[in-house]
């Protein structure tokens, strides 16, 4: 009897396996984590669906759409917290995670340490 290996499934955005997160929503070649779906999600609401650019929005559409953007970037924010994270814990050197993010060393320290 042939053993089948079952494929590991990660996350296509924050790359964390599906053990490690709550769920994981795949499609053709892809899977997204419940944690990377609410950023998304929070991107979404930050943007009107018929969005014709700022300027053609009101004074009141655009400061409702402030909260919506700050979650949005808080949570990139964390989702990059974590992996420059997870990357120390493995030894990754920040000379390595700067260049990765097209910065210094010492910049990439600055910010994540």
């Amino acid at each position: 009897m042939a053993l089948k290996l079952r494929r590991r499934l990660r996350c296509s955005f924050c790359k964390k396996a599906e053990s490690q997160v709550a769920k994981l929503l795949g499609g053709p070649g892809v899977a997204i984590c419940d944690s990377c779906a609410g950023i998304c999600n929070k991107i979404l609401e930050a943007v009107p669906s018929s969005f014709a650019g700022w300027d053609s929005m009101a004074d009141a559409q655009l400061l409702q759409s402030l909260k919506p953007s700050q979650g949005a970037v808080e949570g990139m924010r964390n989702v990059l917290q974590q992996q420059v994270e997870t990357l120390r814990k493995r030894g990754v050197s920040w000379a390595d995670i700067g260049a990765a993010l097209g910065v210094s060393r010492q910049a990439a320290w600055e910010r994540f340490s």
